[in-house]
């Protein structure tokens, strides 16, 4: 067998660019927990002027700094011998509302870093890893990670995609968020809309006390959250939301008969999904290869843990969730707006 010296050496290139951008991802967190993405952001800044507004080592402080210049997540001025952030950058590393937002999906990586293990014994023994058993890492992750799209985009853009959803929600109707997590997504909805009553579900009761907590704290007195399955929840609803969550779960057909059957009327199921096509190897990019190996680590495995034994993966495409919605009984399914990291689909009886 010949072999391409120059595809060698290519390849080689590419492992040692994704290897360093691999290594620099706990140091994203360390920035994060410690402040200082925040304490740069504030003014250009020495390995010395940081350590005294984060409160850390000056030592170590340069060599974060150091691991961020060369990867370009932040910018140094060999002149002053500063450093500083860029616009985007600050977006990137500070702002939880920016469309850019990034810190989430390291904290998505840190955790399923530390599951390896119990990964690989899932993959030995059936596939069944259960959400809750994972590193907490991954539930802060995982708001912070949805956060950008949902804040940017579900109030402006989604629900207005709805067909004549955004009206009813104005004047007043039951809305269940199935799969809620840390209830990000019943949050915003119940904030926006205040005549309308909302409920999380979730059957992982960590997340559920938290978004119990936050919705307290914010005084909300139209939203409240249970701890029920996909298929446990009880009540009649006008609107019924997937955010993120039908992926995951191990009966999906299933869990879309149920919700046809508590939807009240003409009510509607919305689905949001992360985004992809229906041919595999269109997939094949950035976006879906992170996709891919979330799903691979998290998503598949969670899906397998549970009754059904159907695995849709964080990719299944517009296609295979239409089926489903089919198959559980929906008449009319459509995409009703898509964006580059989700699909958003509309399910009425």
């Amino acid at each position: 067998m010949q072999v391409c010296e120059t595809s060698v050496e290519q390849f080689g290139e590419k492992l040692m660019t994704e290897l360093s951008a691999a290594a620099t991802a706990p140091l994203v967190i360390v920035g994060h927990r410690l402040g200082m993405w925040d304490a740069l952001a504030q003014a250009p800044a020495s390995a010395g002027e940081l350590a005294r507004r984060a409160h850390v080592n000056e030592r170590c402080a340069l060599e974060w700094l150091c691991a961020q210049a060369a990867a370009g997540y932040v910018e140094y001025d060999a002149m002053l011998d500063q450093f500083n952030m860029n616009e985007a950058q600050i977006a990137a590393f500070t702002d939880e509302d920016s469309p850019m937002y990034a810190i989430g999906h390291f904290y998505g990586l840190i955790s399923i870093a530390i599951d390896e293990e119990k990964v690989a014994e899932a993959y030995r023994s059936g596939g069944s890893l259960p959400w809750g058993m994972h590193n907490s890492c991954l539930f802060c992750g995982t708001e912070l990670s949805f956060r950008p799209e949902y804040i940017n985009r579900l109030l402006g853009e989604w629900i207005p995609a709805l067909d004549g959803m955004e009206e009813k929600l104005r004047a007043g109707v039951r809305v269940a968020d199935v799969g809620c997590g840390h209830g990000l997504s019943t949050l915003l909805m119940a904030e926006a809309f205040p005549k309308s009553q909302f409920t999380g579900f979730d059957y992982h009761k960590p997340s559920i006390k938290h978004a119990a907590e936050i919705a307290r704290e914010k005084g909300l007195r139209n939203i409240r959250f249970e701890c029920a399955g996909a298929q446990g929840y009880d009540g009649e609803f006008d609107l019924i939301s997937f955010f993120d969550s039908l992926h995951d779960m191990g009966d999906p057909v299933g869990v879309m008969r149920y919700a046809k059957a508590r939807l009240e009327g003409d009510g509607m199921v919305m689905l949001v999904e992360p985004f992809a096509h229906d041919e595999l190897e269109k997939n094949f990019t950035p976006v879906g290869r992170m996709s891919y190996a979330f799903s691979a680590m998290i998503c598949t495995l969670n899906a397998l843990s549970q009754d059904g034994g159907m695995a849709l993966g964080a990719q299944a495409g517009p296609g295979r969730l239409k089926a489903v919605a089919e198959q559980a009984g929906f008449a009319r399914v459509r995409t009703a707006a898509e964006t580059p990291f989700n699909l958003v689909m509309e399910a009425r009886k």
